[in-house]
């Protein structure tokens, strides 16, 4: 049984259960709902959660558990040498998946049999061709030790899927009859129903908090196994990225950082002076009827993709600076160029400052502007010596905020920038940042295990530092300027 129609089941179930629950409560009481410590729909939502919610958690630590303990099973099939390699062992696992995909798609099209697939032996025929026959493709051939275990892999998975359906109907039928024989008059179902919503409220933030630490913990175990192999003063204060997959690579950190940095710099150029003034004008300035379009259609520049920008910036930026400029001065005659970039995505930004720094300044106290006009100050004044300082640690805060959002940019700095890891003053010249390369290192057929591959976490690890740094600045200089005025 599939896991849709499993939680298709889960949901039938559960939607029973109200309905029984509310109707053996309103029975209970005679049809008086007064009778009830609780309004009848507790009743139901409790026998509601005890049909779906402990059979539905149970589901998840089964998908979460069975990949594991059916890898485990099944690798004892595996010869040892590839059982002794760990990169080896995954490599066959992955084959043998791919082969039991392709054995169950030949069964469901009908041009395979469960006796066929049982038949077929590696030793006596190559069942890439045979699948070939069947409209199967398979990247290369299959040795008797990988079709064993293919066919072991897609018994362990029917038997696991079985049991699996068999325990979480159960358990939500167990619960459904538990929660209807629990109904009674005096039954405090509505503490019950909301003591399980706080849980399940609590868990959801749980979930959110170990997906960061997964994410942070995926960085960093692949990031130390990085600088076991490479040195990490060569990493962090190198000045030359030059990797090479047969060896000898310098990967040094300092000239993807300062593509990275020089570019976010141009981008804030731009985006901090319009973003503000146009914060300025919609909040201080613009009729609510001028507010209501213009705001929109500065918010609509938010959500065209970034794939978008970047065609933006290959097609009609980059010519534009080239002929315009870089020829002209004689700094250079290609369009990718950090200007390029910088420009589009502060372009990109200005939304983000702008919507952030208008809500700031109008959660400004009305009666500081009326204290400054009452003693004589013009609007300009008024805006330019109390409304802005009031709202400086806000904008502030925005402004590194858009700073972070600039430094994680990868579509627009590849279409826009290119790809040259290099340290140069030329704002006309073609540089990268941190997040394309670790696109490219991670990118085509490359051994995971090699330090050319894994820099990509060393470098994902630092901008993630980089970007906690500067949102946990933002947020410290927000909250800690922002009592003065409140």
């Amino acid at each position: 049984m599939t896991v849709l129609l499993l939680l298709t089941i889960l949901a039938v179930l559960a939607a029973a259960g109200f309905v029984l629950g509310r109707q053996r409560a309103l029975a209970l009481s005679g049809g008086l709902p007064g009778k009830l410590h609780s309004l009848p729909a507790y009743y139901g939502w409790h026998a509601a959660i005890m049909a779906f919610v402990p059979a539905f958690l149970v589901m998840l630590v089964w998908l979460v558990v069975q990949p594991f303990a059916i890898e485990g099973n099944i690798a004892a099939h595996l010869p040892e040498t590839v059982q002794a390699d760990p990169t080896a062992r995954q490599l066959a696992m992955a084959d043998v998946r791919r082969l039991a995909t392709g054995l169950d798609i030949a069964l469901e099209r009908g041009t395979l049999d469960e006796a066929a697939i049982a038949a077929l032996d590696a030793a006596a025929t190559d069942i890439r061709a045979e699948l070939g026959k069947q409209g199967i493709a398979l990247g290369s051939a299959v040795s008797a030790e990988v079709l064993t275990a293919a066919k072991e892999y897609r018994s362990t998975v029917a038997t696991a899927s079985t049991f699996r359906a068999f325990l979480v109907l159960a358990l939500a039928l167990a619960g459904l009859v538990f929660a209807l024989k629990q109904i009674a008059p005096d039954f405090w179902a509505r503490n019950r129903v909301e003591n399980v919503v706080m849980k399940l409220l609590m868990l959801a933030s749980l979930i959110a908090i170990l997906t960061t630490v997964g994410i942070v913990w995926s960085m960093l175990s692949e990031s130390i196994n990085f600088f076991r192999q490479y040195p990490i003063a060569d990493f962090f204060f190198g000045l030359t990225w030059n990797p090479k997959f047969g060896g000898g690579s310098e990967l040094g950190f300092i000239p993807l950082f300062w593509g990275t940095i020089y570019i976010t710099v141009i981008a804030l150029l731009v985006a901090v002076p319009l973003g503000l003034f146009a914060a300025i004008y919609l909040a201080e300035y613009a009729s609510k009827r001028t507010r209501a379009w213009v705001k929109p259609m500065i918010e609509v520049i938010a959500g065209i993709p970034t794939v978008v920008y970047g065609l933006f910036a290959l097609t009609t930026v980059g010519p534009f600076l080239r002929d315009f400029f870089a020829q002209p001065l004689g700094l250079g005659s290609s369009g990718s160029s950090v200007m390029t970039a910088g420009i589009v995505i502060g372009i990109l930004n200005i939304p983000f400052i702008s919507s952030l720094s208008d809500d700031i300044i109008n959660a400004v106290p009305q009666s500081l502007r009326d204290g400054a006009l009452g003693l004589g100050s013009t609007k300009s004044e008024t805006v330019r010596q109390v409304v802005l300082p009031a709202a400086l640690p806000g904008i502030a805060g925005a402004v590194l905020m858009g700073a972070s959002r600039a430094i994680g940019e990868t579509m627009i700095v590849v279409m826009g920038a290119g790809a040259a890891a290099k340290l140069s003053m030329n704002p006309f010249e073609a540089m990268t940042t941190m997040t394309v390369k670790i696109v490219g290192q991670l990118t085509g057929d490359t051994d995971f295990n090699s330090p050319e591959t894994l820099v990509a976490f060393a470098l994902g690890m630092t901008l993630f530092v980089i970007t906690l740094m500067l949102n946990v600045m933002a947020v410290w200089i927000v909250r800690k300027y922002r009592e003065q005025y409140e």
